[in-house]
């Protein structure tokens, strides 16, 4: 313990004589030791140092302290053949007796600082989940050299805003509007409700998926962000950017640093949903939540942006996990044959119609180009517009082409007979 509280000293000292904040400091992480403070097994081993071991261990079950699953009050009572509600008791007694221990403020001290820093940074509203990540991934830095379990570390603070620090901010409960939130006091959320409604309306009318710089140019363009332009003045000190990269897409971190205030508003906003490929919309979207095997076969597909295998589209799926069912192959290419939204192109390849592709034979597609084009066109021609549209070989193209009951070799290029025009 003497060693941890070394290191606060010292981090505080720090952070006084270069005129950093807490938070900078750990950013920079100049002095690795310094991330200490923010090192969630230290703290809570700091804070539980004056419990008993049932105490402990109802704490560290209930919130899911050591591993990802958070235990009943009675499954707690039955280990210890007690009653619930004895259970519930030894937690509060165990959670007044941390905030009693004398040097209770001086543990959080630092702590409380961060997450002010980070709330500030939001404009001082963060929804809790995405405070939780920011909290969890500078926790992180302490322990570069260690594994760790993003689960257990979120539980970590969840258990310290909820039980140990709620006395210091303000947490909003949720609502039709907006999940849970954390705020600086005396922070004003009376705006939120209005720009949430604001974009509900503005996705419903376009009825389609932005982008994370689409939707928040949408909000600043607004004449509600207009009126309460002041609330979303934030700094823009802390880059969010490993917080929120995913290795499926990519965002505009500059952009969303210098808007975290509306990007945190936007992570709290109820009934609408980022999808895996970044895009936002209305929860209820197929494109943003899609539900049905058929639904996730139109959204990889649209997203690659260009013919798949329908194995490979089980593949994506599956390497997605947009939720705990998986693809199997034959179900995904029983879907592919039975909607007319998806063409075969070769062999198990689909492509989308909407990108221009037609039903029908090689002979088929071959007639659609010469009624297109209206003109007389090459075999070269012919060839190479086909395979804008079907994956064959070039070879079958031209034997198509011999069909003389469908197709007439003239001079200057192939047309249609009269009677297939």
């Amino acid at each position: 313990m003497r060693l941890y509280l070394t290191y606060f000293s010292k981090y505080d000292i720090i952070c006084r004589m270069e005129n950093k904040s807490i938070l900078d400091t750990i950013i920079d992480n100049t002095i690795k030791e310094e991330a200490a403070v923010l090192d969630s097994s230290v703290i809570l081993e700091n804070f539980f140092s004056a419990l008993r071991e049932k105490e402990r261990d109802v704490l560290v079950s209930r919130f899911g302290l050591e591993k990802n699953r958070r235990v009943t009050l009675e499954a707690i009572g039955k280990q210890y053949q007690l009653t619930r509600e004895r259970i519930r008791q030894i937690e509060t007694s165990a959670i007044a007796k941390i905030k009693k221990h004398e040097q209770f403020a001086e543990y959080v001290a630092s702590l409380k600082h961060i997450v002010t820093s980070l709330l500030e940074e939001h404009g001082g509203i963060m929804e809790e989940q995405y405070l939780i990540e920011n909290l969890s991934h500078l926790s992180s830095l302490a322990k570069s050299e260690q594994s760790v379990d993003l689960d257990v570390l979120r539980n970590h603070y969840d258990f310290v805003l909820l039980k140990l620090l709620a006395d210091e901010f303000d947490h909003v409960k949720e609502n039709s509007h907006y999940d849970n939130l954390w705020k600086v006091k005396f922070a004003s959320i009376e705006h939120i409700r209005e720009v949430l409604e604001y974009l509900l309306q503005k996705l419903q009318e376009l009825e389609r998926v932005l982008t994370t710089e689409e939707i928040i140019t949408l909000l600043k363009e607004s004449e509600v962000y207009a009126r309460h332009e002041e609330k979303f003045s934030a700094s823009n000190n802390f880059d969010i950017s490993p917080v929120i990269q995913n290795k499926r897409y990519k965002e505009n971190y500059d952009f969303i640093n210098e808007h975290k205030a509306l990007y945190s508003l936007l992570r709290s906003a109820k009934g609408v949903e980022q999808n895996k490929f970044g895009q936002w919309g209305l929860k209820h979207w197929p494109e943003v939540t899609p539900k049905t095997i058929n639904h996730k076969i139109y959204l990889v597909m649209k997203q690659t942006g260009k013919p798949l295998h329908f194995k490979e589209i089980a593949a994506h799926i599956n390497d997605i996990a947009f939720d705990h069912k998986k693809a199997n192959p034959a179900t995904v290419h029983n879907e592919l044959i039975l909607d007319d939204k998806y063409i075969l192109i070769g062999r198990g390849i689909y492509a989308l119609k909407e990108w221009g592709y037609d039903n029908g034979t090689v002979a088929d597609v071959v007639a659609q180009v010469l009624r297109e084009t209206n003109a007389p066109l090459s075999k070269e021609e012919i060839i190479e517009r086909v395979l804008a549209k079907r994956l064959v070989k070039p070879a079958t193209i031209g034997l198509a082409l011999m069909n003389r009951e469908q197709f007439v070799r003239e001079e200057n290029g192939y047309t249609l007979r009269t009677s297939q025009a």
